[in-house]
């Protein structure tokens, strides 16, 4: 379960009640004891930390009528519970008109209050959601929509701050799924191009014969169907920003062009019998590294340098799993309500566990995609594991406490007694490791680095048994193979040639 909440009151027996039971929902907490400090805390760096307030009305000093009005007037939106010991009519109207979402009154009870922060997380998830699909589809995404908590990722956002304000060509590399559009989109909507066209073309999307229409247009007549003239991308995104996705998969004859138009500032419609003008920013993204792609002849060199002014890179999921509590709760808000299925409103903490343990391979995109299954799949008011039946498959296993019919270990003194499983498995991994050093074939998945004469293998030979081993295991997909061996499609077909191994049979 994702969120954290800022509990603010000044009797401090209530705060740690409170507390403890935010704990056990399975939220995270802070504390303030007084309306200043809470105020201190959601207007300054680290406001973005609290997802919803659990705030008492009446405090010294500073009340909680005064803390709300001062962030409604600051324009934070954050969601706010208000808890009193005075119930009457007039206080909840009074909170309410000040911003509040809700009102317990002490001592309130802990099914109250877990389904109060439930539902003002769902909605709050909500509002945020609709927000940012607003600003993508009017050009106003700016890097503040972005749902993210990873130190990596603001160093990201940080970077692509600063290009906006400028005109520099962009280069974002990453895996497929990590989010390079959104990037891209927030780049245009923080600069002075936001009411500006943003244009996206997939470059690896377009069949190699229709790739120069697309980007450069043509004129009626310029070749056999051409029946009415065609505006390029390059012109429709005159005064805002092209996105070219996978650029790395643009013809060689077409990134010609693609250099010109950067260079000049102007494109050559098919059939025209002038240059056409155009302003326009470029964002380029990538999931490959196109400086190999340079060093193997498929990507121009003077392109490369042109495109990778200003590079950004996006780490993949795996590598901030802190976001995934808050990427989960957007989507849950999401396909909850796309799906009328308004009884979902989060997961429980071992389906979360799960999915931090999970590699995501597919990144944001597959996390997306497992969390509307899972929302389709649900019958209950929190995702479990059950609900990823495809995620549980390949996820880490979580350790799990021993079961009654396990004979436990137990001390005598100083020694530990193994038990009769722990001596079984003593015996099966001794026997694992004899036979993987003994027999003359290692189990899959291992190579000997000793050859049968006692000498150190070639180097060739190893190279060409870990091919073998790799295509093997990854059902002969040449793709994946040549990405996990971190080579070349073409060098990896090189290879197969000069060690004589066929991919069809060794597959």
């Amino acid at each position: 379960m994702s969120g954290r909440i800022l509990i603010v009151d000044d009797d401090p027996v209530q705060r740690r009640l409170l507390e403890e039971a935010v704990k056990r929902f399975g939220y995270k907490s802070n504390t303030a004891s007084d309306g200043a400090r809470a105020l201190e805390l959601l207007t300054g760096d680290k406001a973005s930390d609290f997802d919803l307030v659990i705030l008492d009305l009446v405090m010294p000093q500073v009340d909680g009528i005064a803390v709300l009005t001062q962030l409604r007037a600051a324009k934070n939106k954050i969601p706010v519970i208000v808890q009193t010991a005075h119930g009457g009519i007039d206080t909840v109207v009074k909170a309410m008109r000040a911003g509040a979402q809700d009102f317990v009154v002490k001592p309130v009870g802990p099914e109250r209050l877990e389904v109060s922060i439930r539902n003002m997380l769902k909605v709050s998830a909500l509002e945020d959601e609709i927000t940012r699909i607003h600003s993508q589809t009017t050009g106003t995404l700016t890097f503040k929509n972005i749902v993210t908590r990873s130190e990596t990722m603001d160093r990201v956002l940080r970077l692509g701050e600063k290009a906006a304000s400028s005109t520099i060509p962009i280069l974002i590399e990453g895996e497929s799924g990590v989010g390079k559009e959104l990037i891209a989109r927030a780049i245009q909507g923080s600069s002075d191009r936001r009411s500006k066209p943003f244009i996206t073309v997939n470059c690896g999307a377009i069949p190699d014969h229709l790739v120069e229409s697309i980007l450069f247009g043509h004129e009626k007549g310029a070749f056999t169907g051409a029946v009415d003239r065609h505006i390029g991308k390059f012109q429709e995104a005159n005064g805002g920003t092209l996105f070219l996705d996978e650029v790395g998969e643009l013809p060689l004859d077409v990134q010609v062009k693609l250099l010109r138009a950067l260079q000049e500032g102007e494109v050559d419609p098919v059939g025209a019998r002038k240059p056409v003008k155009v302003d326009f920013r470029l964002i380029s993204a990538t999931n490959r590294r196109l400086l190999d792609q340079v060093k193997e002849g498929k990507f121009r060199e003077d392109l490369y340098y042109r495109l990778n002014v200003f590079p950004i890179w996006v780490p993949p999921l795996k590598d901030r799993l802190e976001d995934i509590p808050n990427l989960v709760r957007y989507f849950i808000a999401r396909f909850a309500a796309e799906e009328s299925k308004p009884q979902v409103t989060g997961i429980d903490r071992q389906a979360l566990q799960m999915l931090q343990s999970y590699e995501w391979p597919g990144n944001i995109r597959q996390l997306e995609n497992a969390v509307y299954r899972a929302v389709v799949l649900c019958d209950g008011a929190h995702l479990s594991v059950d609900d990823f039946p495809q995620i549980a498959q390949t996820a880490a296993p979580a350790k799990t406490a021993p079961s009654d019919e396990m004979i436990a270990t137990h001390e005598v003194g100083n020694k530990v007694t193994l038990t009769q499983e722990d001596l079984q498995d003593q015996e099966f991994i001794q026997t694992e490791v004899r036979s993987a050093f003994d027999s003359s074939t290692a189990p899959f998945g291992f190579m000997r680095s000793i050859d049968d004469t006692g000498h150190v293998r070639r180097l060739d030979d190893a190279e060409a048994e870990l091919i073998r081993l790799a295509i093997s295991h990854y059902g002969g997909r040449m793709t994946e193979v040549a990405k996990r061996l971190g080579i070349g499609r073409s060098t990896l077909y090189r290879k197969l040639k000069e060690y004589g191994l066929d991919d069809k049979s060794v597959a």
